[in-house]
């Protein structure tokens, strides 16, 4: 069995967002293999997800983001269940990035199931394909392409432990 050290507990830490017992345990039961120990966060992740998704997010706060020159911007609802939450760095951190997502990606819905039949249809792609492109939640991370953005929200509600939802969000572009 490998040994755990703090190193390694800091370094997970970083870069999942868990908590240091939670991490030492993972690293303790993936004999200090990260891939492996990132991969069981991620499904206790979805578990945790899973439990509060019921739960109503009336709190939560818009952010904006204008990119450099100001030819676009975008602006979303990040909803989270109390105003506490709302205020903390790491939600804050999330609606940023996902402002930034919405303005570099053109995402055109939030959700699957806001998408049409009818459109999938019509471009010619398949659904997957098209959810991908156009479904903010299905795209991949602009800052991290090992991630999507729905797996992001996932991570964040694992750490903060309360249901988040992307409500909204509306983009503008020069001439566009």
């Amino acid at each position: 069995m490998a040994e755990i050290t703090a190193q390694m507990v800091k370094e997970l830490r970083e870069r999942t967002g868990a908590g240091v017992k939670e991490c030492k345990d993972i690293l303790e039961q993936t004999n200090g293999d990260f891939e492996k120990a990132i991969e069981e966060l991620r499904k206790r992740g979805l578990r945790v997800s899973d439990k509060v998704a019921g739960r109503e997010a009336k709190e939560g706060r818009i952010e904006v983001y204008i990119h450099h020159g100001a030819r676009v911007a975008a602006m979303v609802e990040l909803n989270c269940e109390t105003d506490f939450v709302a205020r903390t760095d790491d939600f804050i951190q999330l609606a940023r990035d996902i402002a930034m997502q919405v303005a570099a990606m053109n995402p055109r819905y939030v959700r699957v199931e806001d998408v049409p039949e009818s459109e999938i249809v019509a471009s010619g792609m398949s659904p997957e394909q098209f959810y991908r492109e156009h479904v903010l939640l299905k795209q991949v991370f602009i800052k991290d392409s090992s991630q999507t953005i729905e797996e992001k929200v996932q991570a964040a509600i694992a750490k903060i432990r309360e249901n988040i939802v992307v409500r909204r969000f509306v983009r503008y572009e020069i001439g566009g």
